[in-house]
């Protein structure tokens, strides 16, 4: 009985702790009694991952300095596990692809949508040796892939499957963070890696090439996700309004700077300057509005995912975005 008390006493300390790291456990904090907001009260606590590098391209497109309110970062290998991390309160914002958000939903997390942009199908591919006896996506039948279970590889996979005549039934998925998906595919032990940049390019340069890319087989959005409870807080609104601003105006930077943010971005995320280059020459960076073409299209992600049985019953992806900042495009 005693061991059962300290379990459940440090399980609520867990979750007390958990909870008071991001933003989202305090409607009023930072909320003047007038209604106007103190950003210098604010903490965004925002997860990063390799493909995106966040940080870094905020801090080179010098979009960092002078925020108003205070910024903690934490690295994740994907877009599963932050999205984990942000239902569970420990970060308020994070970017991920097109599936994350999906299966978060189908999880009934406490995330919503609250931007987007169109990052360019290029960087998604599948992946195979360059003596590979594969040749076409047909040629996926009772091979051995590699692909992050829940990542917008995850999706991508089921997308050209799909559209070949095939199904996950037809394969067998190997279900691997990247790091160890790369070295499966070094070493044999899968027959292909579906994945994205900078990873696609890490691969390709590694004497890997590309089966088939993301080109025509889904609609390349990025997605930024909040928790729900984070957008609560009027003054941490603001906090990611402002922070969505910043994001886009890096975007336009790194367009016309595309050399000098492999360059920086190399000696800060210790991704070679190579790879970083081929990955983000082929990239997009295009703010847009949460409009119904990307609800939509989301929604099919959503109900792909459902059709093949990958996630439990169906989701409304429309319960889980919140437009709110689209007004940003209108001025």
């Amino acid at each position: 009985m005693k061991r059962t008390r300290l379990l459940a006493a440090l399980a609520v300390v867990t979750a007390l702790v958990t909870a008071a790291c991001s933003s989202g456990g305090d409607d009023t904090k930072g909320v003047n009694a007038d209604g106007s907001v103190d950003l210098s009260k604010v903490t965004l606590h925002i997860g990063d991952q390799k493909g995106m590098a966040l940080q870094a391209l905020l801090d080179v497109s010098g979009q960092s300095k002078d925020l108003p309110y205070q910024v903690e970062w934490s690295t994740f290998t994907a877009g599963p596990p932050m999205l984990e991390a942000i239902n569970a309160g420990s970060i308020d914002f994070g970017g991920v692809g097109d599936a994350p958000p999906v299966f978060a939903a189908a999880a009934k997390s406490q995330i919503k949508i609250a931007g987007v942009y169109d990052s360019g199908a290029a960087g998604s591919a599948i992946v195979v040796p360059k003596d590979s006896a594969l040749k076409d996506p047909k040629d996926l039948r009772g091979k051995k892939i590699a692909v992050t279970k829940g990542s917008s590889a995850h999706y991508h996979l089921l997308s050209v499957l799909t559209k070949n005549g095939l199904t996950f039934g037809d394969i067998e998925p190997q279900y691997l963070q990247p790091a160890d998906a790369l070295a499966a595919l070094s070493t044999g032990r899968v027959d292909a890696w579906t994945v994205w940049d900078p990873y696609v390019a890490q691969a390709e340069l590694g004497g890997n090439r590309v089966l088939v890319d993301g080109a025509g087989y889904l609609k390349p959005d990025s997605f930024w996700v909040t928790g729900a409870k984070t957008l609560d807080n009027k003054a941490n609104a603001a906090a990611v309004r402002d922070l969505l601003g910043r994001i886009q105006r890096a975007h336009t930077w790194i367009t016309g700077h595309r050399e000098e943010w492999a360059k920086q971005s190399a000696a800060i995320t210790g991704v070679p300057y190579d790879v970083t280059l081929l990955a983000v020459n082929r990239a997009n960076f295009a703010d847009h509005p949460l409009d119904d073409a990307t609800i939509t299209a989301e929604q099919q992600v959503a109900d792909a995912f459902s059709d093949a049985k990958l996630i439990p019953g169906k989701v409304k992806i429309t319960d889980f975005i919140d437009t709110r900042f689209n007004d940003r495009f209108n001025s």
